[in-house]
């Protein structure tokens, strides 16, 4: 007689399914294309929850630590190339982003 284990090995190895992730939070994690008055920029919202990183915000010259959700922006009319643009890659913090028009930066790097 067969052993009647397999379902429960099978299952025992599948991996969880992950958690739906809501359409407005996928919508806004994809890049899209600002234009402002300083020029056109590729923007990407971060969950922040894959990364072990520490970033600084040129907003406001502070830290944005692990886990912590932000916003990646980088010029997309770089004349330079894609190559620059990926190095021309700036994470922000949400705030600091929508606030960078009535600001200037703290700090340039």
């Amino acid at each position: 007689m067969p052993r009647s284990s397999s379902s429960r090995r099978a299952s025992k190895y599948q991996r969880p399914r992950p958690e739906p992730r809501d359409l407005e939070e996928t919508l806004a994690a994809m890049p899209r294309s600002v234009t402002a008055g300083d020029g056109e920029w590729t923007v990407q919202r971060v969950r922040g929850d894959r990364t072990s990183k520490t970033y600084r915000c040129p907003g406001c010259d502070q830290e944005i630590g692990p886990g912590v959700a932000h916003t990646v922006a980088w010029q997309s009319d770089s004349i330079l190339g894609a190559e620059h643009a990926l190095a021309g890659r700036r994470h922000w913090h949400n705030s600091c982003w929508q606030a960078r028009g009535r600001r200037a930066p703290t700090r340039r790097r």
